[in-house]
């Protein structure tokens, strides 16, 4: 395994975590509302999509991207819609702790609900594409010996991020009252339905963003 190709990796797999968005938003309010780990799994169901997305641009899948670029108005819609639709249930839900006979969802749809959510982001793919190779990473066609340790180190690098994230704000959980945690909702899910709303307004006229 190339060390240099599996830190790469790592850096753009925390450069494509980081910035605040609504799957982030997605991702922190399952961490507050129940608990880090069903954060941390919906987490690395986001780093899986983007690992699917960086597979097929380095094994050169055209028939794949070409899909996914050459629909992006259908993907954006179908985000958009998603995004409204989470970002209504967020808003409306009621914090575990001020509703103790519901139980929190099971790992698995955190999970899959995150890998489905980010796989409808075309701008992923469009990522890969166009500005890996600024990186001095060759894409197409590349030897398993080339895309795996890059593609590990990605993967492991926006887990890592979601990691620190709810882990992080798992500890402060414990602290925050039935009150802070149903404004913790609303805002969450005000902002979440904001970008699936600002990406159907903008789809004519803007790749739209979803991150």
């Amino acid at each position: 395994m190339d060390p240099g190709l599996f830190i790469q990796g790592m850096i753009i797999g925390l450069t494509l975590a980081v910035p605040v968005g609504p799957i982030s938003l997605v991702c922190i309010h399952r961490t507050v509302a129940n608990g880090r780990l069903h954060g941390i799994v919906s987490g690395i169901g986001v780093a899986t999509a983007d690992s699917l997305y960086a597979v097929v641009a380095f094994l050169g899948l055209t028939a794949v991207s070409g899909l996914i670029t050459g629909h992006q108005i259908l993907f954006r819609l179908l985000a958009g819609v998603v995004l409204i639709l989470v970002g209504i249930r967020v808003f409306l839900s009621v914090p575990a702790e001020v509703s103790p006979g519901t139980n929190p969802e099971p790992y698995l749809k955190d999970y899959f609900s995150m890998v489905a959510i980010t796989a409808v982001n075309p701008l992923t793919i469009i990522f890969y594409l166009t500005i890996l190779p600024g990186f001095g990473v060759a894409m197409q066609g590349s030897l398993p010996g080339v895309a795996v340790p890059f593609i590990a180190g990605l993967f492991l690098g926006s887990s890592l991020w979601w990691l620190i994230l709810c882990g992080s704000l798992g500890s402060v959980r414990s602290r925050l009252s039935a009150g802070n945690l149903r404004w913790i909702n609303r805002i969450s899910g005000l902002l979440i339905v904001c970008f699936g709303a600002g990406m159907l307004i903008l789809l004519p006229v803007m790749p739209g963003l979803l991150r």
